[in-house]
């Protein structure tokens, strides 16, 4: 349930995107109620089995699930004019809670191997080791990210004292940055090369993690500028390429053909071209359409692709049973999403307000194909 709120707020935040709704509206939509939600629910099932341990409380997504969509509904309301700063105050709390269900679960889960040297990775696999254990050495940093970043969230709505000045962009890398993209990188490096039917050198990780692991706290504590700043983006677009190249590697050595290949494929591109924004908007000037571009292309386009991508591995749309399911359709909502964004982002660059709403509007057709194409497959299991 917890990916099926996520998908939903994919394509609410598509909508708050075309009928222009505030800013931090549509980053919480994305970040906090689409790309965090997915990340939730597919935690809950990886990560106990990529530590070698159960889950240490098989209710916990049941007693999240409410507090966190509670509190993106309310979080995301909260900059809406004539919305009462009271829903604010609700979804901050709300989403807190939730947070900490999470966060308390999987901690206790895997207290006896924090390091993550044990990887359940058996011994068909054994070669794999050095590169499991490596991507489970940062999934703590990932949780520690996230809980600063919810704590910083908190402190925005309510009297709590922040750890920072409560300025939102720090807390949005906190949370996609520091959170998402790193737990791709993560995450990716243990369950693409599996997909893929490939293998990652054992260097390869390092270049990638460490990097990740370092820049979104620099990001966020050098912004709006200044050598932190500098540091953490050129830091984190070390990351990225990195991990684009890792990927691109892996997709071609791959003798696989599947349809959700190609979402990590377009969102690497996004990803690459998302931080270069960063990286200039560091160093240089900040303007409306790079700040919008940057913020779409890494977490629609590398984060949100991604998502896609991945998902359609978990969920096959070929196993659907009803009209349109299959990897066309499947298809299809990666190309809408990704041409769509890329029209939007080149409206952006040439002012033309008329060229970003198609773009943006091609995206939400995108965003409904995937979420026919899943909650349809979710649906068509409940039944079964």
């Amino acid at each position: 349930m917890l990916v099926a709120v996520g998908i939903v707020a994919l394509v609410a935040w598509q909508v708050a995107v075309l009928v222009d709704l505030p800013r931090r509206t549509a980053v919480t939509l994305g970040v906090y109620g689409f790309v965090l939600h997915v990340v939730f629910g597919k935690a809950y099932a990886l990560v106990p089995s990529y530590f070698d341990r159960d889950l240490a409380w098989s209710v916990a997504p049941a007693v999240q699930l409410p507090l966190t969509t509670v509190g993106v509904a309310g979080l995301a309301l909260a900059p809406v004019s004539g919305v009462p700063d009271s829903a604010g105050t609700v979804g901050a709390v709300a989403w807190t809670l939730g947070v900490v269900v999470f966060l308390g679960t999987l901690l206790t889960t895997v207290r006896t191997n924090l390091t993550g040297v044990e990887t359940g990775t058996g011994e068909h696999n054994a070669d794999r080791r050095p590169v499991d254990r490596a991507a489970n050495l940062f999934v703590p940093v990932v949780l520690a990210y996230l809980a600063v970043g919810t704590w910083e969230t908190l402190a925005m709505q309510t009297a709590v004292p922040g750890l920072l000045d409560g300025y939102p962009p720090r807390v949005s890398h906190l949370l996609a940055a520091g959170t998402a993209a790193l737990l791709v990188f993560a995450v990716g490096f243990r369950l693409l090369p599996r997909f893929l039917v490939t293998h990652v050198e054992r260097p390869l990780p390092w270049v990638v993690l460490v990097p990740g692991a370092v820049g979104p706290a620099l990001i966020a504590v050098g912004l709006p500028g200044g050598p932190l700043l500098h540091a953490g983006a050129g830091l984190e677009t070390v990351a990225m390429l990195g991990w684009a190249a890792v990927y691109a590697r892996l997709y071609r050595a791959s003798e696989r053909d599947r349809v959700g290949f190609y979402g990590p494929l377009v969102g690497v591109t996004a990803g690459v071209l998302g931080v270069g924004l960063g990286l200039l908007m560091a160093v240089d000037s900040v303007s409306q359409p790079l700040t919008t571009a940057h913020y779409r292309l890494n977490v629609l386009g590398f984060l949100g692709l991604t998502v896609v991508g991945v998902t359609y591995q978990f969920y096959p749309p070929t196993v659907g049973r009803f009209t349109g399911a299959g990897d066309r359709l499947a298809l299809w909502s990666m190309a809408l999403l990704g041409g769509g964004l890329a029209v939007e982002v080149a409206g952006a660059f040439a002012t033309i307000p008329v060229v970003t709403d198609v773009g943006r509007t091609v995206s939400l057709v995108g965003a409904l194909a995937y979420a026919y194409l899943v909650l349809g497959v979710f649906v068509q299991r409940a039944r079964d």
